[in-house]
């Protein structure tokens, strides 16, 4: 390689396409979309948001089994997958990213250097998930993505806005990030994801 051409390497990294499907069941009611999963050796499980360290699928069993380890192998470093699956399926939950293909500007999974090269198609998203009302963000990167392709607002963290796409209304939320550098305890994660859901018409965990 030439002087200038290894310049040029340093300068752009390459870049990342996903790894993963969307995963859309049917009859999904909300889709999550985050900024982009981490390199593959951070990866606790072949699904979204496979990182052992971050917490949404504590939050997810905190608020809907009252239980912050449902998810989790028990003895082990890993979260279960399929376990989570036929959870989001049952519940008509659906997950991907707000981005295609990125370039990390630093060797970390932190959104702050990430920069999406091409973003995920939204729309061609909603079309295939076609009782699907709600979309939730979970990062600054994400939220400032789908507002851009939805010509809307960004919402307040814990709020949301409306947007339309596909001919139809959407509520369009921003919640706390699941990973563990937001500065927000676990517990108060839940609760406002649990606030969202219940605005959904979702049936969560409630104490006796």
């Amino acid at each position: 390689m030439k002087q200038n051409d290894t310049k040029t390497a340093e300068r752009f990294p390459p870049t990342e396409r996903h790894p993963l499907e969307p995963f859309l069941p049917p009859h999904a009611r909300i889709l999550f979309l985050g900024s982009f999963p981490p390199k593959r050796e951070r990866w606790s499980m072949d699904f979204f948001y496979p990182n052992f360290t971050n917490d949404m699928w504590r939050i997810m069993g905190t608020v809907f089994f009252g239980n912050r380890h449902f998810f989790e192998k028990e003895g082990e470093r890993r979260f279960d997958r399929d376990a989570i699956i036929r959870f989001c399926t049952t519940e008509g939950i659906a997950l991907y990213d707000s981005a295609y293909e990125v370039r990390r500007l630093r060797d970390n999974a932190s959104d702050k250097f990430l920069e999406i090269v091409s973003p995920t198609d939204i729309h061609a998203m909603l079309a295939s998930i076609p009782e699907c009302r709600a979309i939730v963000t979970t990062g600054e990167k994400a939220s400032e993505a789908v507002a851009a392709q939805l010509g809307c607002g960004i919402p307040p963290t814990g709020g949301c806005v409306s947007a339309a796409a596909q001919a139809r209304t959407l509520r369009f939320y921003r919640m706390p990030s699941s990973s563990r550098a937001y500065p927000l305890s676990l517990d108060k994660k839940a609760e406002a994801y649990g606030k969202m859901f219940l605005s959904e018409g979702f049936r969560i965990w409630t104490p006796q």
